[in-house]
């Protein structure tokens, strides 16, 4: 969403056979995101720039076994004493029970690596 040219360099590099996706939890949260701003010029665009977004990368349902995955993240995180929000679980849940690499600029993530999370940050 923030328009970033390496983030849309690696986007437009994607061979066919690189299946790329969202799910439903990062599709609410931007909707949530836009839906907080009062109305205005930066709202349509963003609205527009999530209009695109979501016409270009498919948004897929979550798996069943993801539910497995968030629970065993969830015990993890908090025996290491630390915490993420649960929309990141479920995100970083979805993307491990699919063995997907998840794109994010969330430096959150990282506390996840050592249980499987493949992560990359595209911003940099």
């Amino acid at each position: 969403m923030k328009d970033n040219p390496r983030v849309r360099g690696r986007l437009d590099s994607l061979d066919e056979s690189d299946y790329h996706f969202t799910c439903p939890i990062v599709k609410g949260e931007i909707l949530y995101g836009i839906g907080r701003l009062p109305a205005g010029k930066r709202r349509q665009d963003l609205e527009q720039r999530a209009h695109k977004l979501f016409a270009d990368v498919q948004c897929d349902p979550i798996p069943e076994n993801v539910s497995d995955t968030y629970a065993q993240i969830k015990v993890a995180v908090q025996q290491q004493g630390t915490s993420l929000g649960e929309c990141d679980l479920w995100i970083a849940a979805t993307a491990l029970a699919l063995d997907a690499i998840l794109v994010a600029s969330d430096s959150d993530y990282q506390r996840i690596i050592g249980l499987g999370l493949r992560f990359e940050n595209w911003e940099i």
